[in-house]
């Protein structure tokens, strides 16, 4: 396998795990600010 395609690889996976991280922290942060899930549509 090419070695610059695995850096680049583990590059992706190392920012994909940051960014999860930051978004655990920023709910924790902001409990109240949860956006509200989608229920059934009202538009008939």
């Amino acid at each position: 396998m090419d070695n610059s395609s695995t850096h680049d690889f583990v590059e992706k996976v190392h920012d994909t795990q940051e960014k999860a991280e930051k978004n655990k922290k920023h709910q924790k942060e902001n409990p109240g600010n949860k956006l509200p899930g989608k229920q059934h549509s009202t538009n008939k």
